[in-house]
């Protein structure tokens, strides 16, 4: 990454005028200064003999936005749906002019904003590569010349001769992409674009992706699989309500992002008041030993993360956990392909009804390897857990067929109210877990065996 400046957004905000009806969109374009008067007027509760009415109000769908990406660098923007993210996106790309502020873009810049814009729906496939390619600055030349390293990179075969109304959606993308991506530029724009294309096409297209990032083209990429922000970008942004609530380290931002999406909220303590996730319960866990959770046992354990994500609505705490294997506890490292258990010391503060028990594990690069829950997976249960005071255990019990390196575990109790999920306490990337193994490489242990056998002359 570059210390140049690729794109520079400084205050910017973008205000959309809303309209009661057509009559008033009308009256606004044909006399914009007569419809300012009587905003103000209004406003002011002036009459002088006017009847004054507003007759729009503003929408601001982005406040304040400022931001520098750097030549080579990949930032990921995440946000709800509604909180300016394509906003910011086409004012970059220029197809849109901010309210206020300024924006400074230097290189060519290729954008992917919606899917098959910039096609003619009645051109070839080819005619509409030539024609963006075009638009791209490229010449009929160079046009040439890239010709087959795009229909190659599409691999839509034949339907590169038809008309694009007639390609699915995927397709779309596979031609889209391609375009935007083999002509090479410093600026490339990718918003959502990828979420259509197959598993196959979407690691063709982060390959490509980080081929250009090596050649110092700088990247915009929204999306909102969180995994692949994480994975593939070096910075990410939160736009929430049409401002940045946050900015960093990907993994950071991401967490916060789930929490807007998910959670109700962290119960900050209060002095005085009660943790909601103290819960102080003394625990019988496995072979007989006794968990102490006064105050959090959980994060005295020796595989704990300090660095956990943790929020809940506070009506379930997850207040210890153990690693257990048939030789050891809460081990230090574990051999690949070891009976594990994992068990989690578990008060309800509140009554939960129907409670969800869950865990995932992620490598250190943020990418989901397992995740499972009581809704998913059926559990052996002994006696009723959710009732308000009660308390008890829950266990994972696999054998860990992970390949060797770092791990985080997350885990979590959550309930549904109707379609929407209720976190109650969940504990992201809370447990580390340190694989070890001579024998392969790789993310998984499989049973392999090798046979070698020579063959008769």
């Amino acid at each position: 990454m570059s210390s140049e400046i690729s794109i520079s957004v400084a205050g910017v905000s973008k205000c959309y005028n809303v309209y009661s009806n057509p009559a008033d969109r009308l009256k606004h374009a044909l006399y914009p200064k007569a419809a300012s008067v009587a905003g103000m007027v209004g406003a002011r509760g002036i009459s002088h003999g006017l009847r004054a009415r507003r007759t729009h109000r503003e929408f601001w769908a982005l406040r304040d936005v400022s931001f520098d990406v750097h030549r080579g660098e990949t930032i990921g923007i995440v946000g709800r749906n509604g909180s300016g993210k394509s906003t910011l996106l086409q004012m970059i790309a220029g197809t849109l002019n901010p309210t206020s502020g300024d924006i400074r873009v230097s290189g060519r810049l290729a954008a992917m904003l919606e899917l098959g814009s910039g096609f003619n729906p009645d051109f070839t496939g080819i005619e509409n590569v030539q024609l963006n390619a075009a638009v791209l600055g490229l010449t009929p030349d160079e046009i040439d010349q890239k010709m087959d390293a795009i229909l190659d990179f599409a691999d839509i075969g034949d339907f590169v001769e038809r008309p694009v109304k007639t390609y699915s959606s995927g397709m779309m993308v596979r031609l889209a992409f391609a375009v935007q991506a083999q002509v090479d530029p410093d600026i490339l724009i990718v918003d959502e674009a990828l979420a259509v294309g197959d598993a196959r096409f979407q690691a063709k297209c982060f390959a490509r992706l980080e081929t250009l990032k090596r050649a110092g083209t700088s990247i915009l990429f929204v999306s909102h699989s969180t995994e692949q922000v994480v994975s593939h970008c070096d910075r990410a942004i939160l736009l929430h309500d049409g401002t940045v609530h946050q900015s960093g380290l990907p993994k950071d931002v991401v967490h916060t992002y789930l929490d807007l999406l998910f959670g109700k909220g962290r119960q900050a303590k209060v002095n005085g008041s009660p943790d909601p996730f103290d819960d102080g319960a003394k625990l019988a866990l496995t072979n007989g030993d006794t968990a102490q959770t006064q105050g959090d046992a959980f994060q005295t354990r020796p595989n704990y993360n300090p660095y956990e994500f943790r929020w809940g609505d506070g009506a379930a705490a997850i207040s210890d956990f153990r690693l257990v294997t048939p030789t050891t506890t809460n081990p230090s490292r574990i051999e690949a392909g070891t009976p594990l258990v994992l068990e989690l010391g578990v008060r309800f503060l509140r009554h939960v009804h129907r409670p969800i028990f869950g865990m995932t594990i992620k490598s250190k690069d943020g990418i989901t390897v397992f995740g499972t829950n009581t809704e998913l997976k059926a559990a052996n249960s002994t006696g009723t857990l959710g009732e308000a005071g009660s308390l008890g255990h829950v266990r994972f019990a696999f054998d860990c067929r992970l390949g060797p390196g770092d791990y985080f575990i997350s885990v979590g109790i959550a309930s549904r109210d109707g379609d929407e999920v209720v976190p109650h306490d969940r504990r992201y990337d809370s447990i580390h877990l340190n694989v070890v193994s001579e024998e392969f490489f790789g993310l998984a242990k499989l049973d392999v065996t090798i046979d070698t056998i020579e063959a008769t002359p």
